[in-house]
């Protein structure tokens, strides 16, 4: 836009210069012509009297000598009854006596005695004044004065060149205008673009600075998108706030497990009962701290897009688990459900004694994507079908493999896809879109495919620690980038 303003205003700025300096130019030109012809009659003026006193060669040629046109040579006076002299001072023609350095021709000079008035005729090298003058002794003669063709275009191409120069400074001012005012109109508008931007990646919190140099249209946009942002943070706000108050209404069933846990007794049974509403609590409590807490970051504090939380500018904390004992701990969980339906497994690369797999995710958050993988394997496959979990260090990643003797999974893409998942009667279609969240989280991914040892489905999971420019050639991971918060000036 800003380029297409300073050509516009480029083409309409020269055609009015244009239009104005061009016939400014030619009159000049004209004026310059009308000069040189003005002079030359008053030259012609000045040799007047003497033509009406006496007709003496000698006489009129130290009157031609005293006028500026005679002494350079540009002037002639042609004197009727007179003949030339031998030693060059007069050139004999027609009927008259030249006196001086003529340039016209006998017919031209006769022509002009003939009509009686000023002629103007042409001649090498520019042009001849004629002016016919009566004399004393009753004949006409003709005074001559040699206008050079410089003399004609004297002063013209100073001139053109300033109108030049006015015509170009007339362009570059209104370029400078014009850029001026496209930088004003680009420069907001580059505002409102990386304002959209950033909400688009996720930083709730940006707003368009409403400058007053601004254009109206994009001052009245610019407070469009503020309301527009303000009124996308009150409803994520109030989901979440939604989402705390339903989980703080499981509370309730949860005392009541709680206490028919506690009526059980002692038994395998009732410890892993008493365990399974234990974390169930606690994740409840996590949801409800977690949605509290970032609904609380949301809320704009002065209409500057920061929040009111009461470290906005602080970095959040780095989470960080050991993989191999999250994974222990779900897989010793679900073990007992596995004996009870006759299920084999087998845990490898996650020993006790093993070397930690640290990856930046929270225990709850993998726990929770290993116990979707694994609530998947009991609740699609038959009692009895074998299920797998391989834990795999590498340089830049840890890689954890769930698979299973079941059917597979037919339709792949569509299982990564959230709600899409064909899990028959009480699926919700979220389980392995957790697992991709959390390992994009990293930087990592999801892949399903079918195990080449137990025969069913295979679903891998690459969870990213090291930084994407330091990845291996072979990794694929498809990393997300993180929205940074900012201001938008």
């Amino acid at each position: 836009m800003r380029w297409a303003l300073v050509k516009v205003c480029v083409a309409v700025t020269t055609m009015v210069a244009l239009a104005f300096l061009l016939p400014l130019g030619l009159m000049v030109r004209e004026t310059a012509r009308d000069r040189a012809f003005s002079g030359a009659e008053r030259q012609a003026a000045a040799i007047g009297p003497a033509l009406a006193i006496t007709g003496d060669p000698g006489e009129l040629t130290r009157a031609l000598a005293s006028t500026q046109a005679g002494a350079a040579g540009m002037m002639a006076v042609h004197v009727p009854g007179h003949t030339a002299v031998a030693d060059g001072s007069g050139t004999r023609v027609t009927g008259l006596t030249t006196i001086g350095t003529p340039r016209a021709t006998s017919d031209q000079i006769l022509g002009a005695a003939a009509a009686g008035h000023p002629v103007s005729t042409g001649v090498p090298g520019g042009f001849a004044y004629l002016e016919p003058v009566a004399v004393g002794s009753g004949g006409i003669a003709v005074v001559e004065v040699f206008i050079p063709n410089a003399t004609l275009s004297q002063g013209v191409v100073a001139a053109w060149l300033v109108l030049t120069g006015v015509a170009v400074v007339l362009v570059l001012i209104s370029v400078l205008v014009a850029d001026r005012l496209g930088t004003r109109i680009v420069g907001s508008a580059r505002r409102l673009a990386g304002a959209a931007r950033a909400l688009g990646a996720g930083d709730l919190a940006v707003r368009v600075p409403q400058a007053d140099d601004s254009p109206p249209e994009l001052r009245d946009a610019a407070a469009a998108f503020n309301a527009m942002a303000d009124r996308v943070v009150r409803l994520v706000a109030a989901e979440r706030e939604l989402a705390a108050d339903l989980s703080h209404r499981l509370r309730t069933p949860l005392t009541v497990l709680r206490l028919n846990a506690a009526a059980l007794g002692q038994g395998d049974v009732a410890e892993q009962t008493r365990h399974a509403v234990d974390q169930l609590e606690r994740e409840v409590d996590q949801i409800i701290h977690t949605a509290r807490g970032r609904s609380q970051g949301l809320i704009p504090g002065d209409g500057t897009g920061a929040g009111t939380g009461a470290d906005d500018d602080a970095a959040p904390a780095p989470l960080s688990c050991d993989a191999a004992e999250a994974i222990r701990d779900r897989v010793a969980f679900w073990s007992a459900l596995a004996e009870d339906e006759g299920r084999d497994w087998r845990l490898s690369g996650a020993d006790s004694d093993a070397p930690p797999a640290l990856v930046p995710v929270a225990t709850a958050d993998l726990g929770a994507a290993l116990d979707s993988l694994l609530g998947n394997i009991f609740r699609h496959t038959p009692e009895g079908t074998a299920f797998a979990v391989d834990v795999h260090r590498a340089a830049d990643a840890v890689i954890v493999m769930v698979s299973d003797a079941g059917p597979g999974i037919a339709d792949t893409e569509a299982a990564l896809r959230r709600g899409h998942g064909a899990g028959g009667a009480g699926s919700t279609g979220l389980g392995l879109d957790i697992v991709r969240r959390v390992a994009e989280s990293t930087g990592g991914e999801v892949e399903v495919g079918r195990s080449a040892i137990l025969g069913g489905s295979e679903i891998r999971i690459r969870l990213q620690t090291a930084p994407t420019g330091t990845r291996s050639p072979g990794s694929r991971s498809r990393r997300r980038p993180a929205p940074r918060v900012r201001l938008v000036r």
